[in-house]
C-alpha cells in the first residue's frame, strides 16, 4: 500500500482512530501490506478484522499484533495495543480505503486500470494480460480468482506510486457487485468475456446474470474501452449501453481482434491473431484448450488499447504454458494416460469447453 497517516487511514474510512496504549500519533505512516488474514500479516501491515460466514476475524487481531500489524481495522475496539481504527462495517472500510488509494495513484497520472469480468475466463485472461503489461511497466494483477468485494480491494490496495497498470479482476454473484467494484477503480478499459450459466441460480436467472456483467461497461466515460466478445449473443448488446468506445474481439471477420488458423493439438493451440489495420502475428500458445484463444484474444485487445506492440504481445502469450494452477494442468500419467488436471472451479460452460 502507498504510504499513509493514520488519520488518513482513518478519514479515508470514516472511522474513529484509538491509539490507546501505543507510541503512536495520527501522523505516525504506515505503508504495509494490507489483508484480512492474520496469518499472511507481514511486519508494519495492516489486519483488516472482518466477520466470515463461519468466524469472526476478530478473534485473530492479537496473532495479527503478534505478527507485527501496525494497524488494525475493526468494528470495535479490542483489548490490543496496536493503532486501531474503528469503523462500521470492515468490508466496507477496505473497500473505501482501496478507492482512496487508486484515486491518489491515479492522480498521479501513470495508472491505467483494466477491469476484467465474464462468467468464465477471468482469471486465465487476467493472467495473460498480467504478463504481457509487465514486460513494459510495473504491474498488479490479482492474486488466484480475488475477485469479490474483499480480494477485489486487497488487489487495489497493492498498487504504488509506480505501478502502471493495475489488472482487476471483477466477479459477482449477484446484481451490483461488479459496480461496487468499478466505483472503487474504475476502469479505463472494462473487458466482458462472456456470460453464461455459472452463478446463474444465485443470480436469479440468465436475464439478471447479463445485467449483472454490464455493470463493467455502463458507468465507463466516453475516453475509455469496453473490449466486448462478438461471439456472444449476450455480451454483444452491452454495446448499446456504454458510452465507452467499443472493441471487438471473436472468431468471426467482424471482430477487431480476431483469431483465424486455429490448430489444436496435445501441446496447446495455434492461431494467427489479426488486429485492426491487418497487421497479424502467429501465436504457438503453449496453455491447453481451444476455448483458452479467446481470453488470449480479449487480453490482446486490451494491450493493443495500452500501446503494446503486436509482435510482443504474441511473444509474451507464447511465454505461457499455464493458465493458472490447475487449469488445464497436465500432471503426468502412465501406461498411455495423460492425466490433465481442470479442478480449479467449474461451471457447465467450462466444463462443456
Amino acid at each position: 500500500m502507498i504510504a499513509l497517516t493514520l488519520a488518513e487511514i482513518a478519514a479515508a474510512v470514516d472511522g474513529r482512530l484509538h491509539l490507546t496504549g501505543t507510541d503512536a500519533s495520527p501522523e505516525t505512516v504506515v505503508a504495509g501490506a494490507v489483508t484480512t488474514d492474520s496469518r499472511e500479516v507481514e511486519p508494519g501491515g495492516v489486519f483488516v478484522a472482518k466477520r466470515g460466514e463461519f468466524d469472526d476475524g476478530h478473534r485473530f487481531a492479537g496473532s495479527a499484533a503478534e505478527r507485527g500489524a501496525a494497524l488494525l481495522v475493526v468494528e470495535h475496539p479490542l483489548d490490543v495495543t496496536v493503532p486501531q481504527v474503528v469503523v462500521a462495517d470492515s468490508v466496507d472500510a477496505l473497500g473505501a480505503l482501496a478507492t482512496e488509494v487508486v484515486a491518489r495513484v491515479r492522480a498521479l497520472g501513470r495508472l491505467r486500470v483494466v477491469g476484467v469480468t465474464g462468467s468464465n475466463g477471468k482469471t486465465t485472461t487476467k493472467n495473460l494480460l498480467r504478463t504481457v503489461l509487465e514486460r513494459v511497466g510495473s504491474t498488479v494483477a490479482s492474486r488466484k480468482s480475488f475477485n469479490n468485494e474483499v480480494g477485489g480491494p486487497i488487489t487495489m490496495l497493492e498498487v504504488t506510486e509506480d505501478t502502471e497498470f493495475l489488472v482487476a479482476e471483477m466477479g459477482a454473484s449477484a446484481v451490483g457487485e461488479i459496480a461496487r467494484l468499478v466505483r472503487m477503480a474504475r476502469p479505463d478499459i472494462g473487458i466482458v468475456l462472456k456470460v453464461g450459466l455459472a452463478h446463474a441460480g444465485e443470480f436469479g436467472g440468465i436475464e439478471q446474470t447479463v445485467r449483472a456483467k454490464s455493470e463493467m461497461v455502463t458507468d465507463l466515460l466516453p475516453t475509455d474501452v469496453a473490449v466486448l466478445n462478438a461471439d456472444d449473443p449476450r455480451v454483444v448488446p452491452m454495446a448499446e449501453v456504454t458510452p465507452a468506445r467499443v472493441v471487438w474481439f471473436g472468431l468471426g471477420d467482424s471482430a477487431e481482434v480476431r483469431a483465424s488458423d486455429v490448430v489444436v493439438h496435445p501441446r496447446g493451440t495455434e492461431f494467427t491473431i489479426t488486429v485492426r489495420g491487418g497487421e497479424s502475428a502467429r501465436v504457438r500458445f503453449g496453455v491447453l484448450g481451444e476455448h483458452h484463444v479467446m481470453n488470449a484474444l480479449a487480453a490482446t485487445a486490451a494491450a493493443i488499447e495500452l500501446g503494446v506492440p503486436l509482435a510482443a504481445i504474441a511473444e509474451a502469450l507464447e511465454s505461457v504454458t499455464l493458465a493458472e494452477r490447475w487449469r488445464m494442468q497436465v500432471m503426468g500419467g502412465r501406461d498411455d494416460i495423460t492425466v490433465i488436471n481442470d479442478a480449479y472451479n467449474a461451471s457447465p460452460d467450462s466444463m462443456a469447453a
